[in-house]
């Protein structure tokens, strides 16, 4: 799978709306196929700052980013950014999440 994560710095006037902001963009591309997930998170120190996770089969990234949806987002996201988001993009095995075994819960029965 591709997964990428992504930091996005909002300008502080917007920080509070980037989830409708994004909501068209969020909704289309959970909606292609081959997205195994697109999950925006707020970082808790710095209410300005969204991180994206996102994952795609390996034959699915290409068709994200020629995506209508996502040449759209490239033309209305950057008035609403500090600054160019930051990436980490890369390729690995498997196609969901694993456990963390070492905070493994467990439920009596």
């Amino acid at each position: 799978m591709i997964f990428i994560a992504a930091k996005f710095l909002v300008q502080p006037e917007h920080a509070d709306a980037w989830p409708e902001i994004t909501r068209s963009f969020t909704e289309a591309t959970r909606a292609e196929p081959g997205n195994l997930w697109f999950d925006w998170s707020r970082d808790l120190d710095d209410p300005n700052e969204y991180v994206l996770l996102e994952a795609f089969e390996d034959d699915a990234a290409a068709a994200h980013v020629q995506s209508a949806h996502f040449k759209q987002a490239q033309a209305d996201l950057p008035p609403y950014l500090q600054e160019t988001p930051r990436i980490v993009n890369t390729v690995l095995e498997g196609t969901g999440w694993s456990e963390l075994g070492e905070l493994a819960v467990e439920r009596p029965s």
